[in-house]
């Protein structure tokens, strides 16, 4: 069973904790982009017990992410970042499956 939430317990790592979907092994974390360190993600998962697992993979050195959700596979995330590419990442690694850019 998963559970997803507007605002989070979590305390965030860099801006603001915008999104968190939880899931057995741990919590996926959106943070707020702006402002976020280039040289890091601002999506990444958490274990339970609160260890970074992945930050994850981006199509562009410089993307951020801006929107996430979980797929109905329940292995999957669908992410939208702000160079306005669609992505899919693998919630176990967070390597980027698949991208396709959008208008």
């Amino acid at each position: 069973m998963t559970e997803e939430h507007v605002f989070a317990e979590e305390t965030p790592r860099h801006t603001r904790i915008n999104k968190v979907i939880s899931v057995s092994a741990g919590k996926t974390i959106l943070e707020d982009h702006i402002r976020y360190p280039p040289g890091e993600c601002n999506l990444y998962f958490l274990a339970e017990n609160g260890n970074l697992v992945w930050h994850a993979e981006r199509p562009t050195p410089e993307t951020q992410y801006i929107r996430v959700k979980l797929n109905e596979d329940g292995r999957t995330l669908s992410a939208y970042t702000t160079d306005s590419i669609a992505c899919e990442i693998d919630i176990k690694t967070g390597k980027l499956l698949s991208q396709i850019a959008f208008r």
